[in-house]
Protein backbone atom coordinates (compact mmCIF):
# COMPACT_ATOMS: atom_id res chain seq x y z
CA UNK A 1 0.00 0.00 0.00
CA UNK A 2 1.25 3.31 -0.79
CA UNK A 3 0.94 6.19 1.35
CA UNK A 4 1.89 9.88 2.03
CA UNK A 5 2.24 10.95 5.23
CA UNK A 6 1.83 15.16 4.89
CA UNK A 7 1.17 17.67 6.94
CA UNK A 8 -2.16 19.06 6.81
CA UNK A 9 -4.15 22.20 5.14
CA UNK A 10 -7.02 23.99 5.43
CA UNK A 11 -8.72 21.97 2.47
CA UNK A 12 -8.50 18.80 4.66
CA UNK A 13 -10.55 20.09 7.22
CA UNK A 14 -13.91 17.94 6.25
CA UNK A 15 -11.94 14.86 5.99
CA UNK A 16 -9.61 15.50 9.60
CA UNK A 17 -13.34 15.88 11.11
CA UNK A 18 -15.31 13.31 9.25
CA UNK A 19 -12.08 11.23 11.39
CA UNK A 20 -13.02 12.51 14.43
CA UNK A 21 -16.28 12.13 14.20
CA UNK A 22 -15.67 8.58 13.66
CA UNK A 23 -13.29 8.53 17.14
CA UNK A 24 -16.02 9.45 19.27
CA UNK A 25 -18.40 6.77 17.67
CA UNK A 26 -15.34 4.44 18.26
CA UNK A 27 -15.01 5.83 21.51
CA UNK A 28 -18.87 5.48 22.44
CA UNK A 29 -19.18 9.52 22.36
CA UNK A 30 -21.24 9.73 19.26
CA UNK A 31 -22.65 12.91 20.27
CA UNK A 32 -19.77 14.60 21.58
CA UNK A 33 -17.79 16.29 18.38
CA UNK A 34 -18.61 20.45 18.94
CA UNK A 35 -15.88 21.22 16.66
CA UNK A 36 -17.02 22.40 13.08
CA UNK A 37 -15.13 22.52 9.95
CA UNK A 38 -14.62 26.13 9.79
CA UNK A 39 -13.41 26.05 13.90
CA UNK A 40 -10.75 23.78 12.47
CA UNK A 41 -9.53 26.28 9.90
CA UNK A 42 -10.00 29.22 11.78
CA UNK A 43 -7.93 27.61 15.21
CA UNK A 44 -5.82 25.71 12.93
CA UNK A 45 -4.41 27.94 10.11
CA UNK A 46 -4.89 31.43 11.47
CA UNK A 47 -2.22 34.20 12.65
CA UNK A 48 -1.85 31.98 15.93
CA UNK A 49 -2.33 28.24 14.92
CA UNK A 50 -3.47 26.46 17.68
CA UNK A 51 -2.81 22.81 16.45
CA UNK A 52 -0.47 21.18 13.67
CA UNK A 53 -2.19 18.12 12.23
CA UNK A 54 -0.65 15.24 9.82
CA UNK A 55 -2.55 13.36 7.86
CA UNK A 56 -1.96 10.14 6.02
CA UNK A 57 -3.42 9.94 2.35
CA UNK A 58 -3.84 6.81 0.30
CA UNK A 59 -5.47 7.25 -3.31
CA UNK A 60 -5.95 11.34 -2.19
CA UNK A 61 -8.41 9.65 0.27
CA UNK A 62 -7.38 11.20 4.09
CA UNK A 63 -7.50 8.16 5.80
CA UNK A 64 -5.30 8.93 9.50
CA UNK A 65 -4.31 12.03 10.95
CA UNK A 66 -2.40 13.04 14.06
CA UNK A 67 -3.19 16.38 15.56
CA UNK A 68 -0.49 18.41 18.33
CA UNK A 69 -0.09 21.31 20.02
CA UNK A 70 2.10 22.64 22.27
CA UNK A 71 1.54 22.93 26.15
CA UNK A 72 4.52 23.84 29.16
CA UNK A 73 5.61 21.99 31.60
CA UNK A 74 7.03 23.58 34.97
CA UNK A 75 9.33 20.43 35.39
CA UNK A 76 10.08 20.25 31.49
CA UNK A 77 9.61 23.22 29.43
CA UNK A 78 8.13 23.05 25.85
CA UNK A 79 6.30 19.69 25.52
CA UNK A 80 3.91 18.40 22.45
CA UNK A 81 0.65 17.10 23.56
CA UNK A 82 -0.98 14.47 21.02
CA UNK A 83 -4.54 15.57 20.70
CA UNK A 84 -5.47 12.44 18.81
CA UNK A 85 -3.69 9.35 16.48
CA UNK A 86 -6.88 8.45 14.34
CA UNK A 87 -6.95 5.60 11.62
CA UNK A 88 -9.93 5.14 9.90
CA UNK A 89 -11.39 2.13 10.62
CA UNK A 90 -10.96 0.08 7.19
CA UNK A 91 -7.13 0.99 7.76
CA UNK A 92 -6.36 -0.19 10.67
CA UNK A 93 -3.37 -2.57 10.47
CA UNK A 94 -1.94 -1.42 7.41
CA UNK A 95 0.84 0.50 9.62
CA UNK A 96 -0.61 3.71 8.68
CA UNK A 97 -0.75 4.50 13.25
CA UNK A 98 2.88 3.37 13.26
CA UNK A 99 3.43 5.92 10.58
CA UNK A 100 1.99 8.81 12.28
CA UNK A 101 2.94 7.82 15.74
CA UNK A 102 6.52 7.90 13.80
CA UNK A 103 5.53 11.39 12.20
CA UNK A 104 4.79 12.83 15.50
CA UNK A 105 8.05 11.61 17.60
CA UNK A 106 10.24 13.29 14.96
CA UNK A 107 8.25 16.48 14.66
CA UNK A 108 8.85 16.47 18.64
CA UNK A 109 12.78 15.75 18.28
CA UNK A 110 13.19 18.37 15.32
CA UNK A 111 11.80 21.06 17.71
CA UNK A 112 13.77 19.96 20.86
CA UNK A 113 11.13 19.17 23.47
CA UNK A 114 11.48 17.09 26.09
CA UNK A 115 8.06 15.60 26.56
CA UNK A 116 5.61 14.01 24.10
CA UNK A 117 2.52 13.30 26.14
CA UNK A 118 -0.99 11.98 25.48
CA UNK A 119 -3.56 10.19 26.87
CA UNK A 120 -5.26 6.92 26.15
CA UNK A 121 -8.75 5.00 26.94
CA UNK A 122 -7.89 2.38 29.66
CA UNK A 123 -10.13 0.00 27.67
CA UNK A 124 -8.33 0.25 24.25
CA UNK A 125 -5.66 -2.48 24.97
CA UNK A 126 -4.18 -2.21 21.41
CA UNK A 127 -3.29 1.12 21.49
CA UNK A 128 -2.17 0.75 25.10
CA UNK A 129 -0.01 -2.84 24.04
CA UNK A 130 1.47 -0.33 20.86
CA UNK A 131 2.05 2.98 22.96
CA UNK A 132 4.23 0.61 25.92
CA UNK A 133 6.13 -1.94 23.01
CA UNK A 134 7.21 2.03 21.49
CA UNK A 135 9.00 2.54 24.96
CA UNK A 136 6.41 5.44 26.25
CA UNK A 137 5.30 5.08 30.12
CA UNK A 138 1.99 4.88 30.97
CA UNK A 139 1.27 7.08 34.31
CA UNK A 140 -1.45 4.73 36.21
CA UNK A 141 -1.31 7.12 39.57
CA UNK A 142 -2.49 10.08 37.52
CA UNK A 143 -5.79 11.05 36.86
CA UNK A 144 -7.03 13.21 33.85
CA UNK A 145 -9.37 16.32 35.18
CA UNK A 146 -11.36 18.41 33.50
CA UNK A 147 -14.21 20.68 33.68
CA UNK A 148 -16.60 21.40 30.59
CA UNK A 149 -18.19 24.41 29.45
CA UNK A 150 -21.46 24.32 31.60
CA UNK A 151 -18.85 22.91 34.31
CA UNK A 152 -16.73 25.97 34.48
CA UNK A 153 -19.94 28.21 34.25
CA UNK A 154 -21.30 27.10 37.05
CA UNK A 155 -17.92 27.40 39.22
CA UNK A 156 -17.67 31.03 38.43
CA UNK A 157 -20.70 31.99 38.82
CA UNK A 158 -20.05 30.49 42.42
CA UNK A 159 -17.05 32.51 43.20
Amino acid sequence: MSYIIRDAVEQDMTQVLDLIRELAAFEKEPDAVEVSVDELIKEGFGPTPLFHCFVAEVNNEIVGIALIYYRFSTWKGRSVHLEDLIVKESMRGTGLGSALYAEVMKYAKSKGVRRVEWVVLDWNRKAIDFYEKSGAKLLKDWYLVQMDKNEVEKFVSKS
